[in-house]
């Protein structure tokens, strides 16, 4: 285990100040919103409606949340997912908590914002195949043309408008005050000395943070991991070769409740992610990121550091399923 000197400085890092890296991850002090589509209670129950509607898919049984559930953290608790038909589709289901910190979204980056993100899988043959003309479907349904109405008076009901409501919804998914927080917040007793041990572990020796940072733990960033796989990610978009296999850093934040982990689900637990990054990736390519490089944990420092990424989860609010309109 790496030893702390005086409780702050961590053996073998000089200069490493416990104290000052808590402040690096204080909560942000609000939500990033888009200037076209400012938050209001209206708009957020129409996202809400629509994202739990399965009438918005080609077989009426998929809605968003069958993918995106509140009970897994906003994944599907599955290896990859599962679209229209039942069929699998080639990658793992990515949360949507705190995707509002996120200037690109999917795993590759491919969207620009929420509300470009926000009709890609329900107009995916392959994900919830909704190839009905849309806005007819909901123009002709008298309690969305109403929601409409509210939500966004002036604007006719369109595709956008509908990305528009379902993007507001999404930022409104914001992980809770979690036992981390109340710890960098004055409350030593809030988690475990393993866990204090493991969070110098991950800003020090395991360099978690390199990719991890923010308050959020992510730095919207596309990286090589070192995940075996023929999937180019990044790479399929931008031709860059230190884009190849690259995939976006995932939160932190709740990521006890999101098991397997990875684009791929290919990592069944924590301790399977430990042991990835524990040994520079399982597949050495060109593109593998410079920063992922054997770490020659021990075993009690992994421990320490699953103990710290317990801490990173929090009770939220429940969601409330809205009454759908006829």
């Amino acid at each position: 285990m790496a030893g702390l000197i005086s409780g702050a400085e961590t053996a073998g890092t000089p200069g490493y100040d416990r104290a000052q890296w808590k402040t690096k991850y204080s909560r942000p002090a609000g939500i990033p919103t888009a200037a076209n589509n400012a938050p209001a209670k209206e708009r957020e129950l129409l996202g809400r409606t629509l994202f739990f509607d399965p009438r918005l898919s080609g077989s009426q049984w998929i809605s968003c949340a069958s993918c995106h559930n509140p009970g897994f953290s906003w994944g599907d608790g599955l290896p990859k997912g599962i679209g229209d038909g039942m069929k699998g589709l080639g990658r793992r289901t990515p949360t949507i908590l705190n995707t509002a910190f996120s200037e690109l979204q999917f795993w590759d980056g491919r969207a620009d914002s929420l509300e470009e993100q926000a009709l890609g899988p329900m107009k995916s043959t392959a994900e919830m195949n909704m190839t009905a003309d849309l806005v007819k479907f909901v123009q002709g349904i008298s309690g969305y043309r109403k929601m409409f109405a509210k939500a966004y008076p002036g604007e006719e009901v369109s595709e956008q408008t509908v990305a528009k409501a379902l993007a507001n919804f999404e930022r409104t998914i914001i992980s809770g005050k979690a036992p981390f927080d109340e710890w960098i917040a004055g409350n030593e007793k809030s988690i475990s000395e393993s866990a204090k041990h493991g969070f110098d572990l991950f800003n020090t020796k395991a360099n978690c943070v390199k990719c991890h940072d923010t308050w959020n733990f992510s730095d919207g960033g596309f990286h090589d991991t070192g995940v075996a796989g023929a999937d180019r990610g990044r790479g399929a978009i931008l031709k860059l070769p230190a884009m190849q296999y690259a995939f976006k850093t995932p939160t932190l934040r709740n990521t006890v409740e999101r098991a397997p982990y990875m684009h791929d689900g290919s990592e069944k637990t924590l301790e399977d992610v430990i042991e990835l990054y524990d040994l520079g990736g399982r597949e050495k390519r060109p593109s593998l990121a410079p920063e992922v490089v054997s770490l020659h944990l021990t075993t009690q420092e992994k421990k320490d550091l699953i103990a710290f990424l317990k801490t990173l989860s929090s009770i939220d609010r429940a969601v409330e399923i809205p009454v759908l309109p006829r």
